[in-house]
């Protein structure tokens, strides 16, 4: 069993490697999924809806799903951590937020990611000068992408229920020794809220954000075919993506709350396989629900992430994941938890395996 994860965290941090270099090496287009680590999601609360947040976000995490929202906050300090294992705990997904009003009009906030995959065991100098295997040279090494995201939000004073907010965000990605990258880009957010309807909209990357990457060709060495058509330097771009937002609350008898909101993300990086696709964009659809009860406990399911999916018998089919959560807020404290159900494909065939993530949330004064 050790072997075998041992295995399977070498696969995967190979994976990721190609995945971040694969940039480097087609540098005459704009790649798809650049800094896709930053698409993953935070927040049980977020995660057990489907990613439903645009409109809603009002806490700290708002400075990941929309910084316009951090004005709305209910507690003169917040703050959320989240730790979530995918894959049978070989990817570490791990956030922090922070967020505080600086007056009854603005407010900032302080988000801090990481998605990597920690001790992948590099083998290629396993057999000594007398050909033997040595286990002690191997080396073990780490692939990760980390970001911060800096928020700012106000309120518009003419126009009664609209907010703004923008990140500024500062991206590190690393594969061991052998290669890093820098990047920085911006986002811009909006939400307004009138009569029971809230409204958002959330685009990153606004600006493109930029990765330059620097690569050490020398460490490759094991790798000759790469090692010729890798440069030492490269920038790889990201290209905005635009979420549009609606969601309602409706109140039910017994102090029973209902929250249905929905979500349309729109990508400009060229054709995914997505509900709706072209060359131009790319439609995603989310939906979610939240039944609320007396404001203390929650319980979430949503929708979204529609593929189409050629299942073994060679016929395309659309599937959806779909995503189930609950919720207990006391005292400033929230603990959320969510359940999504990932398909994966595995030998031919299409399986399912479920990622439980829990989040912490605290406001206090």
């Amino acid at each position: 069993m050790h072997h075998f994860t041992r295995c399977a965290a070498l696969a995967v941090g190979i994976g990721l490697s190609m995945g971040v270099l694969s940039p480097v090496l087609a540098q005459d287009k704009t790649p798809k999924y650049s800094n896709e680590f930053l698409n993953v999601g935070v927040g049980g609360r977020a995660l057990g809806m489907g990613k439903v947040q645009v409109s809603l976000a009002d806490d700290a995490t708002a400075g990941y799903w929309n910084p316009a929202g951090l004005v709305g906050q209910k507690h003169k300090y917040d703050a959320v951590l989240m730790h979530s294992e995918l894959f049978s705990g070989i990817v570490k997904n791990d956030y922090a937020a922070f967020s505080t009003p600086l007056d009854d009009k603005s407010a900032i906030g302080v988000s801090l990611l990481r998605l990597g995959v920690d001790d992948i065991a590099d083998t290629r100098d396993l057999y000594n000068e007398y050909g033997y295997v040595d286990y002690t040279r191997i080396r073990y090494f780490s692939v990760a992408d980390y970001a911060v995201l800096l928020s700012y939000s106000r309120k518009i004073a003419n126009i009664e229920g609209l907010q703004v907010g923008a990140n500024a965000k500062i991206i590190y990605r690393n594969i061991g020794d052998f290669a890093n990258a820098w990047g920085f880009g911006v986002d811009a957010g909006v939400q307004y809220t009138r009569n029971k309807w809230r409204l958002g909209l959330m685009a990153r990357d606004i600006t493109t954000t930029y990765n330059v990457w620097s690569v050490d060709a020398e460490k490759l060495r094991g790798s000759a075919s790469l090692v010729d058509t890798i440069s030492t330097s490269s920038a790889e771009i990201t290209l905005p993506l635009f979420v549009l937002g609606v969601a309602r609350q409706v109140q039910l008898p017994g102090e029973f709350t209902v929250l249905g909101a929905v979500d349309l993300e729109i990508n400009t990086d060229g054709q995914r396989n997505t509900l709706v696709s072209s060359k131009v964009v790319s439609l995603d659809p989310r939906a979610g629900v939240e039944i609320g009860y007396k404001q203390l406990v929650y319980l979430r399911g949503g929708i979204g992430n529609v593929q189409q999916i050629q299942s073994f018998t060679g016929k395309e089919e659309w599937k959806a994941q779909p995503s189930l959560g609950v919720g207990v807020a006391l005292s400033g404290l929230r603990v959320d938890m969510a359940l999504s159900r990932l398909a994966v494909e595995k030998l031919g065939q299409r399986s399912q395996t479920n990622s439980i993530i829990v989040s912490l949330g605290y406001g206090f004064k």
